[in-house]
């Protein structure tokens, strides 16, 4: 079977910008019926691990998340550290 993929943003503020050494990237993730935003952070920390050194905040479409939203195909995901 064919494995549908979705595209979202995803955008690094402050500290966290600095640790990736990006201000924004592209990220594919495989489409299920639903994905969790918290399944998409994993994932960017799996690819960034400096992320962990960090006490991070994530938001989806410019809310805070918890990480239990659904995420769909061009959402906007953000990180940034906390203060």
């Amino acid at each position: 079977g064919k494995i549908f993929c979705m595209k979202v943003q995803v955008l690094f503020f402050g500290a966290t910008a600095e640790a990736v050494g990006e201000r924004e990237i592209s990220l594919d993730l495989p489409d299920r019926a639903e994905t969790k935003a918290d399944a998409a952070f994993q994932q960017i920390l799996a690819d960034y691990p400096a992320l962990k050194n960090h006490k991070l905040l994530f938001a989806v479409n410019q809310e805070y998340a918890g990480g239990g939203e659904t995420i769909k195909n061009g959402d906007e995901l953000a990180i940034f550290t906390a203060v």
